[in-house]
């Protein structure tokens, strides 16, 4: 049994195996974080760089694909940089994509699932987070 200098005695017993952390002593703080913390704010030369992957995908629409397509690509630009992500937009655009021009689907899930998305999504709050990852898989840092 160990004995402190100051004379304090600490007699510590477990059962089975301890998983996790013990602390012993006196004036302890313990804290706990769950996940990766605090979501790191997006910069606006990350907001840049995902309106160009916008804009890269725009010039990939084909000459004859209906004017829906620009429409919805705005819409997932709007709805994935609003300041509360739009899940729901997000989804149908990709699933509209995957049934009307499926060439450009991969594109458009790129968009969807960018790690900078990811980042507004996390920032937005952790419900929205753990839908983000039920919706669209692990995606980004949601």
């Amino acid at each position: 049994m160990p004995h402190t200098p100051g004379g304090d005695h600490y007699e510590i017993r477990t059962e089975g195996g301890v998983f996790g952390q013990v602390v012993v002593g006196r004036d302890n703080t313990v804290s706990r974080v769950e996940g990766a913390g605090a979501p790191a704010a997006v910069t606006e030369q990350q907001l840049a760089e995902l309106r160009a992957e916008f804009a890269r995908v725009r010039a990939l629409l084909p000459a004859d694909a209906p004017d829906r397509a620009g429409e919805l690509l705005d819409e997932l630009e709007e709805s994935a940089t609003a300041p509360e992500p739009d899940l729901s937009t997000m989804e149908y655009v990709r699933r509209w994509f995957s049934r009307h021009l499926p060439a450009l689907a991969g594109a458009v899930t790129s968009l969807v699932i960018h790690p900078v998305v990811g980042q507004l999504v996390a920032a937005a709050g952790g419900t929205l987070a753990e839908e983000f990852r039920h919706r669209f898989g692990g995606g980004g840092n949601a």
